[in-house]
């Protein structure tokens, strides 16, 4: 029986993580300012995807993998970590863009829209984090049916992120429009995205917790 304070802790972590600014979020919004909101919503439909594709491997066997050799589960967090510290200074750099800033990228059709999408959650490291490390800690093995209870919250962050992730799909170009008219905002919201990404970037790089068996 999958208690519900872990529903709970999950729907919280699920909340943290899409709402920091990341490689999902700057895809998504990218496509939907540059060619509209069902262009957005196909990339997202390839996000959902991949975090199919994450809950199936976590939950059947990735997780012990790193276990097994912890070495390659550092590795991936320092990869993650150095994106992370990349995409932050493409913000705060002089002359850095903002998320919401518009940008020329030329239209993609249906199949490459939804490839990407797929591409970018499947790199994303703070995706990897997540399922490798956080959610597991809100599985009872006392409860038994580990198995059940790892695809019951693992879909309870999918659920929540796919939420969040429309809504944003759906509000990108109005917040954009918001912005481009009030250039001191744009700059805020630049450097506070950029100041998230290090600080994740950081904490990424610097966190020693092993990978969690499911």
């Amino acid at each position: 029986m999958i208690g519900t304070n872990a529903v709970l802790g999950v729907t919280v972590v699920a909340l943290g993580m899409v709402l920091t600014p990341g490689p999902n979020m700057m895809y998504l919004v990218a496509r939907s300012i540059t060619q509209g909101r069902r262009a957005g919503a196909i990339s997202l439909a390839g996000v959902a995807v991949g975090f199919l594709v994450y809950l199936g491997a976590a939950n059947l066997g990735l997780s012990l993998v790193f276990l097994a050799v912890p070495e390659l589960y550092l590795a991936v967090k320092l990869a993650g970590a150095a994106y992370l510290a990349w995409l932050a200074w493409k913000a705060l750099k002089p002359g850095g863009l903002s998320v919401f800033a518009p940008q020329e990228l030329a239209p993609d059709s249906a199949r490459r829209l939804f490839s990407m999408g797929l591409l970018t959650n499947l790199l994303n490291p703070k995706i990897a984090v997540m399922y490798l490390s956080l959610i597991p800690q809100f599985i009872d093995i006392g409860a038994g049916h580990v198995l059940f209870q790892g695809f019951v919250l693992g879909g309870v962050q999918i659920v929540v992120s796919l939420a969040v992730n429309l809504l944003i799909v759906l509000a990108a170009g109005t917040i954009a429009v918001f912005l481009a008219r009030r250039p001191g905002w744009l700059r805020v919201q630049r450097y506070v995205m950029g100041t998230v990404l290090g600080a994740l970037a950081v904490k990424l790089a610097t966190d020693r917790t092993p990978a969690v068996a499911t």
